[in-house]
């Protein structure tokens, strides 16, 4: 075993603190390594003004990461699991997930007013489809500011009234001790988050011995909802650029899982829940996605680009 193990990132405030939380367990349950954090730049780092939209969104903050862990320059990669694709690279997998932070939306207004007090023709702030036509489908009354930059700055633009209101997760502001910001925590019925929101997903090659390290930080119950919300995406397209969103809750031996389709264009969103045997999350999350075909969903996500 090396006795030093690199451990890939992103640069981001945010993600740095992501990925030392990570470390700081690491080192706790392997106190005869070291750990030892590298920034990699992605391409949704290097380019901070495109839209997500155009940008495809799938795997932007994780792809050069992934290609440094593949080229050996790194042992561990550490992502915000809501950035990772379900399709995997061969050579490597997601071997863990860290116990979920809360999972929801958050809403936070330069004035204090919740999103069901705002005025119409209030200007909404979100780099998210998902997001924006979650929003659409509960205040058709308000229009969306597309918005990227990092938390800090999106806190800025909203403080200084170029927005409304914008929308993020709320572990990130959690995350970030910046949860007082929050005006409100948007309900998962109708705001249902992104596949992994809330959590951190590590992820190894398949021959780098690291599996005995990073089991201590996998957390079963996330691991379980995760699994599940990550098998219905992938069911359903995860290529999609369509919205997809998934939230599971393990609650004992069962697992429940809420699912959403969206149309952009047309504004249509579709919701559905299964409820399953925790154990077999991964069939949970089929069946839910299978369920919501039956159910039209295929028309929402038809016209997709893989």
């Amino acid at each position: 075993m090396k006795e030093c193990i690199l451990i890939g990132t992103r640069g981001s405030k945010l993600a740095l603190l992501q990925a030392q939380e990570v470390v700081d367990q690491l080192q706790l349950a392997n106190p005869s390594l070291h750990f030892e954090l590298k920034v990699i730049k992605t391409a949704g780092d290097i380019d901070r003004k495109t839209s997500l939209n155009v940008l495809g969104g799938k795997g932007i903050f994780v792809k050069e990461i992934e290609e440094a862990l593949l080229r050996r320059e790194i042992d561990i990669a550490v992502h915000s699991l809501k950035d990772m694709p379900t399709d995997i690279p061969a050579g490597l997998r997601l071997a863990a997930a860290t116990e979920r932070l809360d999972p929801r939306d958050a809403f936070v207004s330069a004035r204090g007013v919740r999103l069901a007090k705002l005025p119409p023709s209030s200007r909404v702030g979100t780099g998210s489809q998902r997001r924006a036509v979650q929003l659409l489908a509960q205040r058709p009354d308000v229009s969306v500011a597309d918005m990227r930059g990092n938390i800090d700055t999106r806190l800025r633009k909203c403080a200084a009234a170029e927005v409304d209101g914008i929308i993020l997760a709320a572990a990130a502001l959690i995350r970030m001790q910046l949860d007082d910001r929050i005006t409100q925590y948007l309900p998962p019925d109708t705001f249902v988050p992104a596949v992994g929101q809330g959590t951190l997903g590590i992820e190894i090659r398949d021959d780098g011995g690291m599996d005995e390290v990073v089991a201590s930080v996998n957390h079963q119950p996330t691991w379980l909802a995760v699994t599940a919300e990550r098998a219905f995406l992938k069911a359903l397209g995860g290529g999609c650029r369509e919205p997809i969103a998934a939230l599971g809750i393990v609650k004992g031996a069962k697992l429940c899982l809420r699912g959403m389709v969206a149309n952009c264009a047309s504004r249509d969103v579709m919701y559905a829940d299964v409820s399953g045997d925790a154990k077999a999350a991964e069939k949970v999350g089929v069946r839910l996605a299978r369920e919501m075909l039956k159910q039209g969903a295929g028309a929402l996500i038809g016209r997709c680009e893989a």
